[in-house]
Formats: structure tokens, C-alpha cells, sequence
């Protein structure tokens, strides 16, 4: 994993296919990084003797600890083999149409979403937002790859497209002329029409993520939508220009805070 200018990025640290948070952000990136190393510190008791040397009751530790960490690696790249294919468990949920629609809708909004970030990923003035972009680009396409791998695994149907009245409804969707606007927005303008639409934009993704992680639905959607919610508003704040201690104290306030209803 490294830093790369500006742009973070993620390596395999366990035999993810499809992560279950965008490994994208910044947040769960630390959050894993962290996690990693204190899974490995139990191995110290075994290094720190010469082999054939370490007392019996490290060795007995670190050898089930091994084992136990062997077998969650297998059920994870299992499971992330057969995600890989098309092959989910089973869906989980309560009510069918609520979920289907939730995930219609959201694919349609992270749609428009993309479309406007690579916009910004080219014509915006400030490198830091452009690098934003970038990095809403990526982490949303990622999660629509995964909403469409769950559709055809779970449901016996095809996604269909969102309607006008669907459209009109959803919260945070931008209209055409709106698109248009930023799009036709002169250089010198082109940040703040953008972060102005962005910030709304996101904040109705916030939204119906919010709806659906405090919904009875399957987990997996639950978690994914948990994981929207707090991106989008970090995101949010890194686009009003909020940084250090601040953008840190922010992120945790999202993720574990119900600051949205």
C-alpha cells in the first residue's frame, strides 16, 4: 500500500475480490492497516526465541493462532473466489422490492456521480479536487460493480433502469440542465459549481444510504450502505477544504454518530 501523488491506494492485504468497504478511502484504509498489524503481534511470542527454543505455552498459542488465521484467509478468498464469479450467498433480506429498489436507485445516482467526478478529474483548477475526482470515480464505479454482481446473484431478474418519475424523485439527483451548467462552467468557476452540485449530489446519496443502514435488510446491504454513508460525507468535507485533527475528528463523527437524521 502507498501513497502516490496524492492518490491513495490499496493493496491485496487479504484475498479481497471485491472489498466490503471501498478500499479507496482513507478511513478504512488506516482502519485495516492497524488491524492487520495487531493480528500479527501474537506471532512476536514465537519469533523472539531460536527455534526449537520457545516455551510450550507460546508455542501452543502461536500455533492455534496460525491455524485460526489460516482458516479465516481460506473462508475469505473462498468466498471472495466465488463473489468473483457471480456466486453470493444467498440474499438475506425482509422486503425484496424495498431492496431492489435501493439498489436501482443507487447504482442510478453513483451513475451520474462518476459522470460528473470525471468531469472534475479533468477540468478542475485545484490539483487537490481534481485528485477527489479520481478517487470518487473509483470508489463509486467499485461499488456498482458490486451492486451489480449482488443483483444477479440474488435476484432472478434484470436491473431495470430508473424512470423519469424515479429520477424526479430521488434525492440529490441533479436535472440535465444542471449537468449542463457544470459541464459549460467557465475555468474560473468550473471548483466551486462543482463542489456546490457535488456536495448536494452527495448528500442525497447520504441520504438514502442512511434510509437502507437503518432498514432490517440483508447485512451485506446494510454494511455497503453504511460504508456510502460515511464515504460520501467524508468526502463532503474534504471538498469544503477540511483537514488535520478536524477532517479525522469528522470521520469518526460519521462513522460511529447518527448526525444525519
Amino acid at each position: 500500500m502507498f501513497l502516490s501523488h496524492g492518490m491513495v491506494r490499496a493493496g491485496p492485504l487479504f484475498p479481497f475480490w471485491q472489498p466490503l468497504f471501498t478500499l479507496q478511502q482513507p478511513y478504512w484504509i488506516g482502519l485495516l492497516v492497524h488491524s492487520s498489524s495487531a493480528v500479527m503481534y501474537p506471532l512476536f511470542a514465537r519469533l523472539r526465541w531460536t527455534w526449537g527454543h520457545t516455551p510450550a505455552q507460546d508455542e501452543r498459542f502461536t500455533n492455534a493462532w496460525v491455524t485460526f488465521a489460516t482458516v479465516v484467509i481460506v473462508m475469505l478468498g473462498t468466498t471472495a473466489w466465488f463473489g468473483s464469479h457471480g456466486y453470493e450467498l444467498p440474499w438475506m433480506g425482509r422486503d425484496k422490492d424495498a431492496e431492489q429498489s435501493y439498489i436501482r436507485h443507487m447504482t442510478t445516482h453513483h451513475a451520474q456521480g462518476i459522470e460528473l467526478a470525471r468531469v472534475a478529474a479533468e477540468r478542475a483548477q485545484d490539483p487537490h479536487l481534481r485528485k477527489l475526482a479520481m478517487l470518487m470515480v473509483a470508489s463509486q464505479a467499485g461499488e456498482n460493480r458490486i451492486f451489480e454482481n449482488w443483483w444477479l446473484s440474488w435476484f432472478e431478474t434484470e436491473m431495470s433502469d430508473c424512470s423519469t418519475a424515479e429520477r424526479a424523485a430521488m434525492p440529490g439527483l441533479l436535472t440535465q440542465a444542471e449537468v449542463r451548467d457544470l459541464k459549460s462552467a467557465p475555468p474560473g468557476n468550473f471548483d466551486s459549481v462543482f463542489v456546490e452540485l457535488m456536495s448536494r449530489h452527495h448528500r442525497g446519496a447520504v441520504k438514502m444510504a442512511d434510509q437502507m443502514w437503518q432498514s432490517r435488510s440483508d447485512p451485506r446491504l446494510r454494511v455497503m450502505a453504511h460504508a456510502i454513508r460515511h464515504e460520501q460525507q467524508g468526502e463532503i468535507a474534504l471538498m469544503q477544504h477540511l483537514r488535520g485533527p478536524e477532517a479525522v475528528a469528522a470521520a469518526f463523527h460519521n462513522m460511529l454518530a447518527d448526525n444525519v437524521n
